[in-house]
């Protein structure tokens, strides 16, 4: 990691190489020079160069040194904002580190590393008092203020060093070996864009050592609540708190910085400082409430603070994402890009937004222009290869994670995603080796183990996969472990029978529709079962069923959303997409963090892009409710009275017991569209020229959506599948895919095999079973199939007993 000394000595360079006339500033010519050198790859117009230049000259403008033009100190504030990266701009120039001397003849590079040794030492150089610790404390506006102030950082230095010298001593202090994984693009501070990702200390709190630490950091920061006013107080209280951070000792610069927040309310600093040790704490609601008052202080002061607008803009997406909330991240970061617009990490971040909210063109545009400014961004290469991936460019998606692994190559989210490509394209051996080196840095990570289970299971080597499935099991004891393990032992016994295909799959052949039969009018229809299990395994992943109905109800009774009007002058209540995530995010407050993102991405491709038909960005919330009545938890007589509700609760139904015709028309084809797959976004325009006022009432409104032709009858199939899809059947297990039969159980009458649902709406069954015609006969659950045997069997021994 670039250290303070080594970074300035770096910026100085590249001020000296730009600074042509040799005034001590650059102008506006030099620092075009400037940009246009250190961004190779993008082709600037000079409209463009107008525009950033005046951002800096505006932004720096207590750095202009008149004609001459923004100083040295100007250039290291804008490294220090994250405007850009000393490291690759340094490098991109091919400039190399020369010791220099300064006028009186001391060495730059000497004086730098004085500036970062211990305390004690730096006491010695008087009376170059800011060389005593890191440059920040010497950095304008948010540096050090005053000489107390100094002394009391001095103390603290000598007390974590003396911390650090007894958990060395005793083996306490560990390294955090975190910089594996993707990192979230942080920026810790107002100074060195450097990431937490970044190996750091992690120090033993329990220890009488640390106790000891605490109870003299409290005697140091009662000194600072003494001072001779509230100003040096709070300049006291914020140096704490930043040297802390520093160190990482978070929970106690959290202390400092909370202090200076009740010293003086309104400054920006200490509540970004908080909200930055909030979130590294994993308090990540606490940290967004911060970030949310800088912005608001940061915003009402006016060009003050306009260079630190972007970072507050970036570090609050990172926290509402920390929540699960990702499209109100993706603003807050396409906020930031814009004010500025070579900040690449706002880009890459905003990229890696987009693709877990499911927009993959939208992501891979961001993406790659995160990396045209930083080629070598390994993280941005990771997730353009898995949006690319996603867009069905598997050439290139192997060739941007290949990228990101010989720039880090113990990167464990683009070996364990390629991982899943090479699986996806059935190149087993290859995706068993990427698992293995995911394995490798991560010993404990159970998915990579299951996974390379799975990807040996498909190349053919059964022994080996039940080694990994096993060790997958020392892991963890999740369910879908034991079903993995239940799966192969049956493909064995195939295997041991000869029968099935060379690598132990048993072969299967798909049956047209026509050739499915049922028996008894209980048996759901192959077509109709297809679609509802796509219904279902959508409720899944939203785990909308769990959240009830009536909570629909409630957020119209208590939400307030602004009247708006549509293009057509209709008067809607109409909302955006990022605050609609807020909506969800109370509706299903019983998700994790992660779970809540996988939710909104299915709700977004599937449901919002259909409302959001315009691309506004905004949505019917009306409408939406109605829609996603149909799969919340609760009777069908419920979930129907509320989706006519939430038609009702629209502005254009105010005033009235009854909706109009018209809308119940375009919902019922809106559902249509969206959960059945066989019905497009044409029928939604057929409606679009109705002209019919006459009103529906709830009795009719019901009919209406029960209709077995134009309505969604299949919502009675969908409560069928939600009642009885964990439901397990003893030792059955499918005949085409050899997995334990979950659900129902689908019985063919005269072959006497049986498949799970998925095989059954997928006409699969086993290739040594071929017949003209298969009659198929539903089960729910075994007692239903044991109750059937009985009848059978009675019926047969009855003409016997006559």
């Amino acid at each position: 990691m670039t250290t303070r000394g080594s970074r300035s000595e770096k910026v100085k360079r590249i001020f000296q190489q730009f600074d042509a006339n040799r005034d001590g500033g650059l102008n506006r010519e030099e620092m075009a020079a400037l940009v246009v050198a250190v961004n190779p790859r993008v082709k600037f117009s000079d409209e463009q160069i107008s525009a950033i230049l005046d951002e800096v000259f505006r932004t720096y403008g207590e750095f202009i040194d008149g004609e001459k033009g923004l100083t040295f100190d100007g250039l290291l504030r804008t490294y220090d904002d994250g405007a850009g990266d000393v490291d690759r701009d340094f490098d991109a120039l091919g400039l190399e580190l020369k010791p220099s001397e300064d006028k009186n003849g001391i060495s730059q590079a000497s004086e730098e590393a004085a500036s970062s040794s211990s305390v004690a030492d730096e006491r010695v150089m008087e009376p170059h008092k800011k060389q005593r610790t890191a440059a920040w404390a010497a950095s304008p506006n948010h540096g050090i203020v005053f000489d107390d102030t100094w002394q009391l950082v001095d103390d603290l230095e000598i007390l974590i060093n003396r911390l650090k010298m007894k958990q060395m001593k005793d083996g306490k202090i560990k390294n955090d070996n975190s910089d594996v994984f993707s990192d979230p693009g942080w920026s810790r501070e107002l100074g060195p864009s450097s990431e937490i990702s970044d190996k750091r200390v992690i120090w033993d709190e329990f220890s009488p050592d640390y106790a000891a630490f605490v109870k003299e950091l409290g005697v140091l920061r009662s000194r600072a609540d003494r001072a001779r006013s509230r100003a040096e107080a709070f300049d006291g209280q914020m140096a704490i708190g930043r040297v802390l951070y520093e160190h990482y000792l978070f929970k106690e610069a959290l202390v400092s910085f909370k202090r200076a927040c009740e010293l003086t309310p309104f400054d920006v600093k200490p509540h970004f400082r908080a909200g930055n040790c909030l979130y590294v704490l994993g308090m990540h609601s606490e940290a967004k409430a911060e970030f949310l008052l800088a912005l608001e202080a940061a915003e009402a002061g006016g060009n003050q603070w306009a260079y630190l607008l972007p970072q507050i803009h970036v570090n609050l997406g990172i926290a509402l994402e920390g929540e699960g909330m990702v499209l109100g991240a993706c603003e807050h970061y396409r906020e930031a890009a814009i004010l500025c617009p070579t900040h690449f990490r706002a880009l890459k971040l905003l990229g890696s937004a987009l693709f877990g909210v499911g927009e993959y063109k939208a992501a891979v545009k961001a993406l790659e222009e995160a990396i045209y400014m930083k080629n070598d961004y390994a993280d941005a290469h990771c997730d353009l290869a898995s949006a690319l991936h996603a867009m069905g460019d598997d050439e290139n998606a192997i060739k941007e994670f290949q990228k990101a692994i010989d720039l880090k190559p113990g990167h464990v989210d683009a070996l364990y995603n390629l991982g899943g490509l090479y699986m996806d394209m059935g190149r087993y051996q290859r995706a068993s080796e990427m698992y293995t080196r995911v394995l490798a840095v991560c010993p404990n990570h159970w998915r990579a183990q299951l996974n390379k289970a799975v990807s040996l299971l498909g190349a053919g080597e059964t022994e080996d996969a039940k080694k990994a499935l096993k060790e997958a099991l020392k892991m963890t004891n999740r369910v879908e472990l034991h079903d993995a393990i239940a799966h192969l032992k049956q493909l064995q016994k195939r295997k041991l029978r000869g029968n099935g295909n060379g690598n132990g799959e048993a072969a299967f052949i798909t049956i047209e529709p026509s050739k499915f039969k049922v028996v008894g009018e209980k048996t759901t229809l192959r077509p109709e079962l297809a679609i509802a299990l796509d219904i279902r395994n959508f409720q899944r992943i939203t785990r909308l069923n769990r959240c009830e109905v009536e909570q629909i109800k409630k957020e119209m009774n208590e939400g307030d959303v602004p009247i708006s009007y549509s293009g057509s002058g209709m008067p809607e209540k109409s909302i955006r997409k990022a605050s609609l995530e807020g909506i969800l995010h109370k509706l299903l407050s019983f998700l994790k963090p992660e779970t809540f993102v996988g939710a909104v991405k299915a709700i977004n491709q599937k449901i919002l892009c259909v409302l959001d038909e315009s691309e506004s960005g905004r949505v019917d919330l009306g409408m939406f409710f109605a829609v996603l009545a149909p799969l919340c938890g609760g009777s069908a007589d419920k979930r129907k009275q509320i989706a006519y509700e939430s038609l009702l609760w629209r502005p254009v139904n105010e005033g009235t017991t009854q909706i109009k015709k018209s809308d119940a028309q375009k919902y019922i084809k809106l559902l249509r569209t969206i959960y059945i797959p066989t019905h497009g976004i044409s029928e939604i325009l057929e409606i679009h020229g109705e002209t019919e006022n006459s009103l529906v009432s709830s009795t009719e409104f019901i009919a209406m959506f029960d209709d077995q032709e134009w309505g969604f009858s299949i919502m009675s199939t969908l409560l069928k599948l939600e009642s009885g899809d964990r439901s397990r059947h003893g030792r059955h297990v499918c005949a085409t895919c050899r997995y334990p039969i979950i659900g129902s159980r689908f019985k063919e009458t005269k072959g006497h095999f049986s498949l799970c649902s998925q095989c059954y709406s997928e006409g699969k069954v086993p290739s040594s079973s071929k017949q003209e015609e298969y009659r198929f006969k539903e089960y729910a659950n075994e007692s239903e199939a044991v109750k059937d045997k009985c009848l059978w069997f009675g019926s047969k021994g009855s003409p016997a007993g006559s």
